[in-house]
């Protein structure tokens, strides 16, 4: 826990106010700052609490740039459980962020590697990520990130674990949909952010919570990278930091 700052927080709901209050003061000191974003059901209370925010008067998204973190391969933008997909229902197309202004890697690229570079040079064209807001799966991963025996660098594709298709199952109607690969920032793309927020709860994150910020840095445990950005906050409600 090096330069971790660990804020808990009561309940999902409180978590989504902290980490708004968090995009709400990146926003105000750099109107056109880069954000990355994060996908999944544990964001969803910070998307709706932004969305509130602008429509108060309190953020101004119209010259924000966003870069999410992965995407499913082989999902069309429009298929329902494509993130492109999740992130225009739950974020973008409630707030003044320009659709030219965010990018979520093609989950139908047919030069993989093409796409993945492009994917990165859009990110430092912009002048990189100011704040990324990571979830964490069950295994430690980040983005798509998972266990490995190195971390990787760049944006990338990767097999999905088992692990992860099953978490994922919920949203789709069977685990043969399921996709077996994606496409995700890499390790070394998440660390060069400026600032990172991590959002967890729930009690089945609490020992993956304890492992990735108590326990050795080790690519077995994606997450535990993390204890070497000068700049992290988690914000984890009381059930995900029961362990600790």
């Amino acid at each position: 826990m090096l330069h971790v700052k660990l804020l808990k927080v009561k309940d999902p709901a409180e978590m989504g106010k902290r980490a708004a209050d968090l995009f709400e003061e990146m926003i105000a000191s750099k109107p056109a700052c880069v954000i990355g974003l994060a996908t999944g059901s544990t964001p969803l209370p910070l998307y709706r609490e932004l969305i509130e925010r602008e429509k108060a008067g309190r953020i101004d998204f119209s010259k924000v740039r966003s870069a999410n973190l992965d995407e499913y391969k082989g999902l069309a933008p429009d298929h329902p459980q494509s993130y492109r997909y999740f992130m225009q229902e739950n974020l973008f197309n409630h707030i003044s962020i320009k659709p030219e202004n965010t990018i979520v890697p093609d989950g139908l690229a047919e030069d993989v590697q093409a796409m993945c570079s492009a994917y990165e040079a859009q990110i430092e064209e912009w002048g990189g990520v100011d704040l990324q807001l990571l979830g964490i799966g069950h295994d430690g991963h980040i983005g798509f990130n998972e266990p490995e025996e190195t971390f990787p660098g760049m944006t990338h594709e990767v097999e999905l674990a088992d692990i992860t298709r099953q978490a994922n199952k919920r949203f789709f109607n069977s685990i043969g949909e399921v996709p077996t690969a994606a496409y995700t920032m890499g390790i070394g793309t998440v660390m060069a952010a400026r600032k990172i927020i991590m959002v967890i709860t729930g009690a089945d994150k609490a020992e993956i919570l304890k492992k990735s910020f108590f326990g050795p840095v080790t690519p077995e445990v994606p997450a535990s990278i993390l204890q070497f950005h000068p700049d992290v906050t988690v914000i984890a409600d009381e059930a995900a930091c029961s362990l600790l």
